[in-house]
């Protein structure tokens, strides 16, 4: 397996690895049963983000309770990414100390194998004071730990970790570390924060103090999100104890996010211990996964010639042409695809037939290559729309196809940034999400309030007025479809 970060001693002249603390109570000790729960996490977690996280706040409570929602935080990351440093950061939770421990020992040990340190973890214990090599807060630590089998199932490449445990209460720990850690976040490394989010409320005040906390995260405000956590505890909450057990991790990072433009919170996931059949509803956790973003809004970076045009439309009738005759499609030579069509990008494929709607499905995925995602959506679009009966062999050859290649979303503020025609939406409330293609408003001839009045109740499923406190994205679309070049 191919490595991909620097430095591969990780303290290892001292040899002493760092030993699974909670295998076997927060998740499986056997390598076995982990990698079959891991695996049915992941095929449960969707991605939905258009950008790849440069961070993410995922929670480590026992996997039972919280895995389906880390799960779907790692599961946004391109598998086939490498990683300079991953930096891995928790707040004690064994013992009381100041300032912040990197271990430096040795390596991890998880039933999946070895994970190495990055030299990087000793060089900052040795360079600033207030980072120690003491081992001792990390021993029986799981807010790191229960982190790596994720990573490890996950990423098809090596890679080394800045394991960081914050000690204490204090502010000026995670603003101290922030300064340090604030050149390394960009897209080579990765941020991972590790913290569960209120503990041991009823569900419903559970629900609200954690809204609370991540519109507040969502913000990129430090000092918005101190003042949630205040008022969340003293809200008067029955037995809310912490409205973030890793705050000062949290806080860490949106003291490097919030100086950097571009950067935006996305959370993907919520649930708290009442959702597992395993916990009760007056006394749990919440759980959060949430992204960190470097938004583009560079639509024009991206373009297709006519030669890539035609080669993803016959690529597309040509792998729905096999799947209805039985065969299995069988990918292009990739040395024959330009560049443009190995880059990743979302795509929607279209059917119709004497010029009415037969299926349409698309992706947003931009983990995979675009002629990848035309294949699989063209198939889709042809068997697995759910308002039409599957395309038959005989009627295929009544059937045009349209793809339309997307640009990456952007968040917007106001309605008035969308321009119909040119803009598809995309409309997200909670665990429902909707979109409509920018050829839509020309061709129903809807206003904007009936654009996003029928994305919201026909697409996202949350009524007609659901768009009103929902968060909205537009993207645009390279749109181009077979008679535009007499291919039939």
């Amino acid at each position: 397996m191919e490595s991909s970060c620097k430095g591969q001693t990780g303290g290892s002249s001292r040899g002493v690895d760092r030993q699974p603390a909670v295998a076997g109570s927060f998740y499986p000790a056997s390598r076995e049963q982990l990698v079959k729960d891991l695996q049915g996490y992941f095929d449960a977690a969707e991605v939905s983000l258009t950008s790849q996280p440069i961070a993410l706040i995922v929670p480590h409570a026992g996997y039972v309770f919280s895995a389906p929602v880390a799960a779907a935080g790692f599961k946004q990351l391109d598998r086939e990414r490498k990683f300079k440093h991953i930096f891995l950061i928790g707040s004690s939770h064994t013992m009381y100390f100041n300032g912040v421990s990197a271990y430096t020992q040795g390596h991890f040990i998880t039933p999946l194998g070895r994970v190495k340190v990055d030299d990087l973890a000793k060089e900052l214990a040795d360079r600033y004071d207030f980072i120690n090599d003491d081992p001792m807060p990390h021993e029986r630590e799981h807010g790191l730990e229960v982190q790596l089998p994720f990573l490890q199932y996950w990423l098809k490449h090596e890679f080394c970790i800045v394991p960081l445990i914050i000690g204490g209460e204090s502010q000026s720990t995670s603003t101290l570390l922030a300064e340090v850690l604030a050149p390394y976040l960009n897209e080579e490394n990765l941020f991972v924060i590790s913290s569960d989010f209120s503990h041991y409320p009823t569900y419903a005040e559970a629900t609200k103090s954690d809204k609370s906390m991540a519109d507040a995260i969502v913000s990129n405000s430090s000092s918005a999100f101190m003042k949630a956590k205040l008022n969340s505890e003293n809200s008067g909450a029955d037995n809310l104890v912490t409205a973030m057990c890793g705050w000062t991790s949290g806080l860490t990072l949106l003291k490097m996010t919030e100086k950097i433009k571009g950067i935006t919170y996305q959370p993907l996931i919520y649930m708290n211990s009442g959702d597992s059949p395993y916990g009760e509803k007056d006394r749990v956790v919440g759980y959060w996964a949430i992204a960190a973003v470097r938004e583009s809004n560079r639509s024009g970076d991206f373009s297709l010639t006519e030669e890539d045009k035609m080669e993803l439309l016959k690529l597309a009738r040509k792998t729905i042409t096999d799947h209805l005759n039985g065969l299995k499609p069988t990918p292009p030579d990739l040395q024959n695809l330009s560049a443009n069509l190995k880059t990743n990008a979302g795509a929607f494929v279209t059917l119709r037939r004497d010029g009415q709607l037969r299926g349409c499905i698309g992706s947003f995925s931009t983990t995979t290559p675009l002629y990848q995602v035309v294949m699989a959506m063209a198939v889709a679009a042809a068997t697995e729309d759910y308002r039409f009966p599957p395309v038959t062999r005989n009627e295929l050859g009544e059937v045009e196809i349209e793809i339309s290649v997307l640009t990456p979303m952007k968040k917007i503020s106001s309605i008035d940034e969308i321009e119909l025609g040119r803009h598809g939406i995309y409309i997200r409330k909670g665990g429902h999400s909707g979109t409509f293609l920018p050829q839509v408003a020309a061709e129903t001839g809807w206003s904007l309030e009936e654009f996003l009045g029928h994305c919201a109740r026909d697409k996202a499923l949350i009524g007609w007025d659901g768009w009103r406190d929902a968060e909205i994205f537009t993207y645009e679309a390279i749109v181009f479809e077979e008679k535009d070049f007499k291919m039939n």
